[in-house]
């Protein structure tokens, strides 16, 4: 049985396909226990629960939450962005929705004043600055989880930049407008309150939002780990398209150290699709009831 616990659909995150062509091509890949995990939505949950059902897959609810972390012995207490993973949580939790929906909002306000810094950038370019049609359209395009990701792919549609990575390196870095801070307690609050379980996302990514990318000292990070995560994180994600096999391995052995369950996914966004093409042991479904 091929797992994948880690997938983003158009519905409500930045993937490219809706939940419908999610599952059927999980069919294809013969995926027998999957999770949409979508940034910050809930979206997708409801016709994913009911798609799984339907396809005769394991299903276990998800999303992806990002994270403002900082600890007084690690980096100065400078703050720095992870992902955590819940899962197996109550979808109509009161508590989680209304905190959603706050980042929600938000979302949709610092995208508004990433186009007016953009805009700026723009006119000392020589560049058309974007218009409020140009705003309603990235709106519309991310469906409900609006990010940096839409506005990059909108520029490259507008031939403004040749693609997504010029579009961070040349506007959007340098546009950029905080989040929303979510600290990890609070996170793990809701989550577990919602009776789910927190999990932490892709460790050892060293391209992506994580402690590789800032840290590549794993046995540092790891201490970090153990040192100011433990009484808020579940889990840990060992099994990542991005992570190095001894580094799984790693990541593994840590966690059963310390009674953590074990996870892994693809973090497919659908270009390409790579939803179940990483090897996860079979064991992984065990852990979910």
């Amino acid at each position: 049985m091929n797992i994948d616990l880690h997938i983003h659909s158009k519905n409500g995150s930045d993937g490219r396909w809706d939940v419908t062509d999610i599952f059927a091509e999980a069919e294809k890949q013969a995926i027998g226990f999957i999770s949409i995990t979508d940034h910050d939505s809930l979206a997708a949950q409801g016709l994913a629960i009911a798609l799984a059902q339907s396809y005769r897959m394991k299903y276990v609810t998800g999303i992806e939450l990002n994270v403002t972390f900082s600890h007084p012995d690690y980096r100065g207490g400078r703050g720095i962005s992870l992902d955590f993973l819940g899962y197996g949580f109550d979808i109509y939790d009161r508590s989680l929705g209304r905190k959603l929906e706050k980042l929600r909002s938000y979302r949709i306000l610092r995208a508004l004043k990433i186009f007016d810094n953009l805009n700026r950038e723009f006119c000392r370019a020589g560049v058309p600055e974007l218009t409020e049609k140009d705003m309603e359209a990235i709106t519309e395009s991310a469906d409900e989880s609006l990010a940096r990701p839409h506005i990059a792919g909108y520029l490259v549609e507008k031939g403004i930049v040749r693609d997504k990575q010029e579009a961070f390196d040349r506007y959007l870095v340098p546009c950029d407008v905080p989040k929303m801070p979510l600290r990890l307690e609070e996170a793990s609050g809701l989550i577990r309150k919602a009776g789910g379980r927190l999990v932490l996302a892709h460790p050892g990514d060293p391209k992506g939002t994580s402690l590789m990318s800032v840290d590549p000292d794993m046995s540092h990070h790891l201490g970090v780990v153990r040192e100011a995560m433990l009484p808020y994180i579940d889990g840990i994600e060992c099994w990542h398209l991005r992570h190095a096999r001894g580094v799984a391995e790693s990541y593994l052995a840590f966690a059963r150290s310390h009674g953590l369950i074990a996870t892994g996914g693809s973090d497919c966004h659908q270009h390409p699709a790579i939803m179940g093409t990483l090897a996860v042991p079979g064991w992984v479904a065990d852990q979910f009831p």
